[in-house]
């Protein structure tokens, strides 16, 4: 009983420490001291790395972040313990980084998972970061999870792809400005060559209110009325020729006119 007091107390004086953004080094002292345990299990640490990460990206502490996926690369990527994480799901740090809109620790998170495409990872309804990401209306971070392999096309349990997530959000805010809809739309037609989707039919049945949504030109090419914008054929093209590996950066270095690339990375 007098243990888990001590560690209770410890394990608060460390979610406060990555709170208050303390220097690595400090943080790192804490999660590894082998207290608070019996002779049998002292080499245990109090936290894990991804335990320790999961703490980093709540609170947008990017250098410990950083030094965690970068010391502990297949350590810091692992599922936290269930006392820390009960999200339901096989990717839960790069779930929360999207909750969070943590884009440059998600970057981070990216770059060391590039074995396994982000849109492979789902919770249990079936639902991808990608579909959070677009649900949550988080643009930049849909495009960064796209440009690492992520799939438009993965469907969740209900059969829903993130494009009709996003279409969803477009129809719940008919008639009003939508900006970050619209850019999730965007990155995520960049990305889908072939349309497979729910919600043509919905986009059917009203042509008037989603043609001034989505524009004409939009509009007819999602319910297969016309092929796809000359520009949007161009961005699909050039996409597929970059390496998800330098993603976002071999998309900024792309020779087009900045007017073409996606903003906010």
């Amino acid at each position: 009983s007098e243990d888990k007091r001590h560690r209770k107390s410890f394990s608060l004086l460390f979610y406060r420490a990555v709170r208050d953004l303390k220097p690595v080094w400090m943080l790192e002292d804490m999660r590894t001291m082998e207290t608070f345990y019996e002779d049998e299990h002292a080499r245990q640490r109090i936290y894990t790395p991804s335990e320790a990460l999961l703490y980093a990206i709540v609170h947008d502490h990017q250098a410990y972040a950083a030094y965690l996926l970068n010391r502990y690369p297949d350590e810091a990527l692992a599922k936290p313990g269930e006392r820390f994480c009960c999200c339901p799901s096989s990717a839960p740090l790069t779930a929360t980084a999207v909750r969070y809109d943590r884009r440059s620790i998600l970057r981070l998170i990216l770059q060391q998972s590039r074995g396994e495409p982000s849109g492979c990872l789902r919770s249990e309804d079936g639902r991808t970061p990608l579909h959070l990401a677009c649900e949550l209306l988080r643009p930049e971070a849909a495009l960064m999870l796209l440009g690492s392999g992520a799939s438009p096309l993965a469907r969740d349990r209900g059969g829903l792809t993130p494009l009709d997530v996003t279409l969803e959000k477009m129809r719940e805010a008919s008639g009003r400005s939508g900006g970050e809809r619209r850019r999730c739309l965007d990155n995520l037609l960049m990305f889908t060559p072939r349309l497979d989707f729910q919600m043509r039919a919905a986009l059917e049945q009203e042509p008037q209110s989603w043609s001034r949504d989505l524009g004409e030109e939009t509009y007819r090419y999602l319910t297969g009325r016309s092929p796809a914008p000359l520009v949007l054929i161009t961005m699909q093209t050039i996409v597929r020729q970059l390496s998800p590996q330098r993603f976002p950066d071999s998309l900024h270095e792309l020779p087009i006119p900045s007017s073409m690339k996606p903003p906010g990375l």
